[in-house]
């Protein structure tokens, strides 16, 4: 069969699927290549609906991967508003809602993941909000932005969860942070970074309950007017946002019979256990040759990255994808940036190079290293200090091909981060 007679479909209309379609075209794919999406919308880039689209500082337009017409020059079939509902890997086809079949050579799923809900009583009560799609930034854009300002509940204490408070106080709004563990961010960053952020939000004025849950929401005339918690507590509340997590989509995967734990499995070259199925993004649990093991990562970089190896490797060159996870936060005047892995067990303890201390509310400047127990680096965080990241992905590298860093030297500003890398 020759190139042009080809048909690669990517199902999901996503960064992570843009970005494979751009890469087809960009590495001289000349067959078909069909983009399918569930949003009527372009495909956009995530982090500013809670970032600057959600603050009103950034036009919507920003966001997008790609201006409409973009796709059409490139003769990339947008097929938006559209489902896939099932795919038959021995046919190879995809089953769209409606019944239309669509046959391909390679499929991607770069199908994303979907948002954890409460299941308590009233938690379907107007003026819950949850945050994933333009339309949900939008209204919750809307509705702390209103007059007077709403009293805000956010419920979860992971990224999503503090950029919404950060965002609420910046239209002024009373806000209640509740999460079901002792810090914010503490199963990601651990205690000695997570206190940072805590005494940020604190400074801002943001009043945190932790160690609780929401047991049921109170509601008039269907609005949500009040929360209680675990422990009884009973709290007014005008507008709730949560951000308890996101599960991966692995429906289709699921129905195809292919390979999945905690989202899609793919090997280093992302296929998928059918030799014609890729994934990439959010739903895929990717085998990292560096770390040695699965990983299945939620942010803007792996999408972006992910897509344009998930299309080399369709097209049939030698990928292995072992890109750094790294992923970014914007928080009042705080501005980060991290790069590694380093989950609970995964390390021994975190140094810090800079003071950590928030002064008259303001943001600090510091850079964070995670550190195993013969100091290797793992992970490392960048905090209000900037063009450094490609020395951090590199001291990360060398600690997980087996170098040790010295911690003295790492603590210390005098020491020039280049000066720190293996030779």
């Amino acid at each position: 069969m020759s190139a042009d007679e080809r048909v690669f479909v990517i199902v999901g209309a996503s960064l992570a699927g843009a970005r494979a379609a751009e890469t087809l075209r960009a590495e001289g794919f000349t067959g078909r290549v069909l983009l399918i999406g569930q949003e009527d919308e372009v495909p956009y880039e995530r982090p500013p609906l809670s970032k600057g689209f959600l603050q009103g500082k950034d036009a919507r337009e920003k966001a997008y991967v790609h201006p409409r017409e973009w796709y059409a020059e490139k003769d990339i079939e947008l097929l938006l508003g559209r489902r896939a509902v099932a795919v038959h890997p021995q046919a190879r086809t995809v089953t769209l809602d409606g019944g239309e079949q669509l046959a391909y050579d390679k499929l991607l799923l770069a199908t994303g993941s979907r948002v954890r809900t409460l299941d308590v009583p009233g938690a379907d009560a107007s003026g819950v909000h949850y945050l994933r799609t333009y339309p949900d930034s939008e209204a919750l854009r809307a509705a702390l932005s209103r007059d007077p300002s709403p009293q805000v509940l956010v419920v979860g204490t992971g990224w999503i969860g503090m950029e919404i408070a950060a965002a609420a106080r910046g239209y002024g709004c009373p806000v209640t942070v509740v999460g079901t563990d002792r810090a914010p961010l503490r199963k990601v960053l651990g205690d000695e970074p997570a206190a940072v952020f805590r005494k940020l939000h604190e400074a801002n004025g943001v009043e945190f309950r932790f160690e609780s849950g929401v047991r049921e929401f109170g509601s008039l005339d269907g609005a949500v007017r009040s929360a209680v918690l675990d422990d009884g507590t009973e709290l007014a509340v005008d507008l709730v946002a949560v951000g308890v997590g996101i599960r991966p989509d692995t429906a289709l995967a699921e129905h195809a019979g292919l390979a999945v734990d905690d989202g899609v499995v793919v090997d280093a070259s992302l296929r998928t256990s059918d030799p014609d199925i890729y994934a990439c993004g959010d739903v895929a649990s990717a085998y990292h040759p560096l770390l040695g093991r699965h990983l299945r990562t939620e942010h803007w970089a792996n999408a972006r990255a992910g897509g344009k190896a998930a299309a080399k490797a369709m097209l049939g060159q030698d990928v292995s994808y072992e890109q750094v996870p790294y992923f970014f936060t914007d928080q009042y005047d705080l501005g980060m940036e991290y790069c590694g892995w380093a989950g609970p067990g995964d390390y021994a303890r975190v140094v810090f190079r800079g003071s950590t201390e928030i002064v008259d509310g303001k943001a600090p400047e510091f850079i964070a290293f995670w550190l195993t127990d013969d100091d290797r680096v793992v992970a490392a965080m960048n905090v209000n200090i900037w063009d450094v990241q490609d020395d951090l992905s590199a001291l990360v590298k060398a600690g997980f091909s087996g170098t040790p860093a010295d911690p003295a030297r790492l603590a210390d500003p005098s020491v020039p981060l280049s000066a720190l890398l293996p030779t």
